[in-house]
Parts: structure tokens; C-alpha cells; sequence
């Protein structure tokens, strides 16, 4: 982690893959059983508590999904500076993304504050549920500014090719979060018991933590170029529009999904508490394979970036496939387990013999596409790394969309019920991997210009 910089523009395909690839994997891996400790402890609460923190999961997806704009373009930028060996524009670009996420941070931090309780009020849950939601949402937002930071500090450690670095900041955060969860969940020892709100809080201690990490690491020159980051410094117009042309047509995707997802979950409530429970319960495995999905895609967005950068198109293009490849047999493995175990692992979340029930067919109905998501999230970063963003949005925000009637196709008009939703997200995962694997196969992203900050 001591080196300035970590060059992949040469060298061993697959070790370059493997050095990028074991800590942004692990550090996703870390992220899920985060997010399934988080649910077992809130799952011991009872049903409705679990509604709770699904209800809230979509919005905060929503915000997750608009926040990707800045790392998006970040990785684009310096990754391309660094092949071609430009540092001060590294240096310049990594300084002003903290300012540009400051800012954003501020923003997201009143608006959703403010507007949580219509936010959950439309999704129409339980009025249990939809209290438990408001306030954990609203502690959310509180600490939202600090993601803005750590995804902006995150981005140019990845840019750099200095994994490690990230993974550092980010593992130490996921495990003082799940040490924070059951503590303010059941208020043990000296304190609070605060419930669902709990896991809030905890996970904003958790990632104030991390944004302290970044800083430290930071000044003590680990990402290996200059960088002078001040609150509040006066933000460069021009690389923030640069920065959010890249990484917009992504977001925006994002955002579609997340947005699509509000939609769904107003269906899955009307099957009741259960089904909601069994919709996160699936989200929490299928995390799994996402999460590692995401670890090869950083690999993948930082191989292409920077061979793109020394002018390497065939390396780009074939660190993309073997990252996919490789991503590929993982989740088949993923896959078995939905399909032999799918009781064992609903039931490790809840006892709830309903929500058992109704989250093993949903895992059965995942096992199918834990390999065409691979595929999509995968090239979906080999095309930001080409800063080539538009196509993945061109796939992903139809594909998307057609859940929503596909799920009340079959839903109630096949009379299929809950079971209906589950094959409606399946198969248009499978479409969306097969229409990308087709259009980054045609290798016009290969042809896309230099970006001039």
C-alpha cells in the first residue's frame, strides 16, 4: 500500500485481476454479512420489524443509486490519468470529488429528512410498520452526508488500483457496525434499547468511523499523489459537470431500479407482512452474489480505465471477459446453494413459518439468474471504466421497468400470486445480461475519446 501508484497496464492478466479483485470482493462480502447480521438481529424483533427495514431498504437504494454518480466518474477520470500518466490531473480530480460529494451529501441530507414520512406513506404498509420506518429513514438521512465522502475517498483508492486501501477503511467499518447492531437494537449493557432505530444508528456511527479511516490513510500518503481536500473549497464547475455526464446515465439507471422497486414492494404489500418479510429475506441472500458481482466489476471499471488510458484496447477487452468469467463460476456456486438449501437459509433469519415458506420459493426462483447477474453487473463496470456509460442505461432502464407489468401479469392475471413477482425480477435479469453481453461484444466502447478535465 506503500507504492505511489499500482499500474495494471501490463503484467499477468489474471494476478492483475486477482490483486484487484480478492479486496473489493471481500470488502462486499463483508458489506452482506453486514446487511444479514442486520436482519437477523431486526428478524428476532418480530415481522413487522422486518417490513420496517424493507420499507426503508428502497428509498435508501434510491439514494444510493444517485450517490453512484460521483465514484462513476471519478474511477472514469483518474484511472485514465494514471495509464496515461497524467498526475497532476490525479491529484487535481481526487481533491475536488470530496468537495463535489460534500456538497451533494449536504443536500440529500435536508431533502430526505424532510420528505421520509410521504416517502413511506406510499409504499402503504402497515401504520406499524410505517412508523418503525419514518424513524429509522430519518436517522438515515441524518448521517447520509458521510457515504457521499467515503464513496468519493473509495473511488480514487480504486482508481489507483490500491484495493487495499479500501479495504482497510471499509472492513473496519462493517465490523465496529455489526459489534454497534445488537448493542442499540436490544439496548445491552449501558445502552439504549432503541429497536430497528438501532440498526440506524449504528450504521451511522459505522460509517462516520470509516470517513475518519479515509482521512488518516489519506494523510499519511497512502493514495501516493498530493491531495489537498478542504470543507467547503471552492468546487470546479466544469469537472463536477464532467464528472456527472459520466456517471449520470449509470445513476439514472440506478435510480429506475430503485424506483421500480417502490412500485413492486406496493405489491408485495398487498400479500401482506409475510411476503415483505420473504422479499428481504431473498435481497439479503442474493446480496451475496451481488456484492461479489460488484467486487469483479471495480476490478473490471479499473483494469479497462486504465489500459484504455495507455492505449491498451485488447487488454481492456480482455480483462472485462476473464473478470466476468471468473464471476460467472462464482455465482454458480451461489446458485446451488439457493437451490438445495433454501429452507436453511430463510430460517436462519426468521422462525416464522409463513415467511419461511414464501422466501424458499423465492430463492429457488433466484437460482436462475445468480449467473446472467454476474454478466450485467460485471460489463456494466467495464463500461465505466471506458467511461462509455450510456449503454448499460439503454439496457438496464427498460429491462427494469418491464418488472413492474410482468409482476402484474403474472401476479393476477396468471393467478400465480406472490410466486408471480419472483419470476418477473428473475427473468428480466436474465434478458438485461444477455442484451449486455451482446452490446459490449460489438466493442464500440473501445473507440471512446480521451476525457479532457
Amino acid at each position: 500500500m506503500a507504492d505511489k501508484e499500482e499500474k495494471y497496464t501490463e503484467g499477468s492478466l489474471i494476478n492483475a485481476i486477482w490483486r484487484l479483485s480478492w479486496p473489493a470482493v471481500t470488502s462486499m462480502l463483508l458489506h452482506t454479512m453486514l446487511a444479514i447480521t442486520d436482519t437477523k438481529w431486526v428478524g428476532m424483533l418480530g415481522k413487522e420489524e422486518v417490513a420496517a427495514l424493507t420499507t426503508s431498504m428502497f428509498p435508501m437504494w434510491v439514494v444510493f443509486s444517485l450517490l453512484m454518480i460521483i465514484p462513476t466518474g471519478v474511477v472514469a477520470i483518474i484511472s485514465r490519468a494514471i495509464g496515461a500518466g497524467k498526475e497532476e490531473e490525479v491529484s487535481r480530480v481526487a481533491g475536488q470529488s470530496f468537495n463535489y460529494a460534500i456538497w451533494s451529501g449536504i443536500v440529500y441530507c435536508i431533502l430526505g429528512y424532510i420528505f421520509t414520512p410521504e416517502i413511506i406513506q406510499f409504499m402503504r404498509p402497515e401504520e406499524s410498520v410505517a412508523v418503525m420506518g419514518i424513524a429509522y429513514l430519518r436517522i438515515f438521512f441524518l448521517g447520509v452526508i458521510f457515504f457521499f465522502i467515503n464513496e468519493s475517498f473509495s473511488a480514487i483508492f480504486r482508481a489507483a488500483g490500491k484495493m487495499k486501501v479500501h479495504l482497510v477503511a471499509t472492513s473496519s467499518a462493517v465490523v465496529l457496525n455489526i459489534i454497534l447492531d445488537p448493542l442499540f437494537i436490544f439496548g445491552v449493557g449501558p445502552f439504549p434499547e432503541m429497536g430497528v432505530e438501532g440498526a440506524a444508528v449504528a450504521t451511522i456511527i459505522s460509517v462516520a468511523f470509516e470517513t475518519a479511516i479515509y482521512v488518516i490513510l489519506i494523510k499519511r500518503g497512502l493514495f501516493g499523489y498530493k491531495l489537498q481536500f478542504k470543507l467547503f473549497e471552492k468546487l470546479d464547475f466544469n469537472l463536477a459537470w464532467i464528472v456527472t455526464k459520466i456517471g449520470f446515465p449509470v445513476s439514472i439507471s440506478s435510480v429506475s431500479f430503485s424506483i421500480v422497486y417502490i412500485f413492486l414492494n406496493r405489491i408485495v404489500n398487498g400479500f401482506g407482512t409475510a411476503a415483505e418479510s420473504a422479499l428481504m429475506i431473498g435481497n439479503r441472500m442474493e446480496s451475496l452474489s451481488y456484492m461479489v458481482c460488484f467486487g469483479f466489476s471495480m476490478a473490471a471499471s479499473t483494469m479497462v480505465g486504465q489500459s484504455l488510458g495507455a492505449g491498451d484496447t485488447k487488454r481492456a477487452a480482455k480483462s472485462a471477459w476473464y473478470a466476468t468469467g471468473f464471476c460467472v463460476l462464482f455465482t454458480m456456486g451461489i446458485s446451488v446453494m439457493f437451490l438445495v438449501f433454501p429452507r436453511q437459509l430463510a430460517s436462519f433469519f426468521i422462525e416464522d413459518k409463513e415467511v419461511i415458506d414464501i422466501a424458499v420459493y423465492y430463492l429457488k426462483i433466484l437460482a436462475i439468474s445468480q449467473s446472467f447477474m454476474a454478466v450485467e453487473i460485471v460489463l456494466e463496470g467495464a463500461f465505466s471504466g471506458a467511461g462509455n456509460t450510456m449503454p448499460p442505461t439503454l439496457i438496464s432502464i427498460p429491462g427494469t421497468m418491464l418488472r413492474l407489468p410482468l409482476a402484474y401479469y403474472f401476479c393476477f392475471e396468471l393467478n400465480m400470486g406472490i410466486n408471480g413477482m419472483w419470476w418477473a425480477i428473475t427473468l428480466t435479469t436474465c434478458a438485461r445480461a444477455l442484451v449486455m453481453l451482446y452490446w459490449f461484444s460489438l466493442g464500440r466502447w473501445k473507440k471512446t475519446g480521451s476525457i479532457q478535465v
